[in-house]
């Protein structure tokens, strides 16, 4: 059976002087980027000049809105009402949907950034009101989140498509969310560890949480994150054994139709 899969990375994280990321490097081995919208990272040149890095590299858009948190990276628990989550989400992807119809380019999808991600995963009243914001500026905008979240029923509610994600590079608890970054081993950092756990979510449908037992995803989607030290070998690595599987890959919007 042909499998298809996009390969998507959180990119635009620097900020003025502050260079976060190898988004020049790994931008020619994914399919889709995440692009920070100026609360967690980025600010509007960053964001300007992500677009325009996708657009050269012929690679899908999307938001990546997050917390209002420049200091803790968008990585720290906010509680916030669902109004208030609506509001942010609305601000911040109507602002890099913008500066992409400006350069001629469509956004593609929205992924939640970090804690916000995290949360709503768990939150569905948190993953509704996420929605809600998507769905008010562009019904036709995808949400990337968890395989197996809150996520999937909440952007079925709202009408607005849903991708699921996996990640290559993070570790999973029995009930299908991630090992929180302040947890040893909540970060792969062994690239064939990574391949080989990417191939077997996608011919398989299961990754190995870690207490040992083998729980169930469905990617959509794999999630490269761009900030770590190994980023580009790890991406390199890992379209390198999707061709060598026969695995395609094309844009989230391609995948999900």
């Amino acid at each position: 059976m042909k499998i298809l899969v996009d390969l998507n990375c959180d990119m635009g994280e620097s900020f003025g002087n502050y260079k976060i990321g190898q988004d020049e490097d790994i931008v020619s081995y994914i399919t889709s980027a995440n692009i920070a919208c100026g609360f967690h990272a980025s600010d509007p040149l960053v964001m300007q000049k992500t677009i325009a890095l996708c657009k050269d590299a012929d690679v899908a858009p999307g938001a990546h809105p997050g917390f209002p948190d420049l200091v803790g990276f968008g990585r720290r628990q906010m509680k916030v009402q669902p109004a208030e989550l609506t509001a942010m989400i609305i601000y911040q992807v109507g602002a890099l949907k913008a500066f992409a119809e400006a350069a001629g380019l469509k956004l593609q999808h929205v992924k939640p950034h970090g804690a916000m991600y995290n949360m709503a995963g768990k939150d569905a009243v948190m993953a509704d009101a996420i929605c809600k914001g998507i769905a008010s500026v562009d019904e036709n905008l995808i949400l990337l989140g968890l395989s197996g979240s809150e996520f999937e029923g909440a952007a079925k509610k709202a009408g607005i498509r849903f991708a699921r994600e996996v990640f290559a590079d993070r570790a999973y608890e029995e009930d299908g969310s991630l090992v929180a970054r302040t947890k040893p081993g909540a970060m792969i950092t062994d690239e064939n560890e990574s391949v080989a756990r990417v191939i077997r979510m996608l011919k398989e449908n299961k990754v190995t949480a870690v207490t040992g037992r083998d729980i169930e995803v469905h990617p959509d989607s794999i999630c490269l994150h761009g900030d770590s030290p190994k980023a580009v070998l790890f991406a390199k690595k890992i379209r390198t054994a999707l061709e060598e599987e026969g695995i395609e890959t094309a844009p989230i919007e391609k995948v999900i139709a």
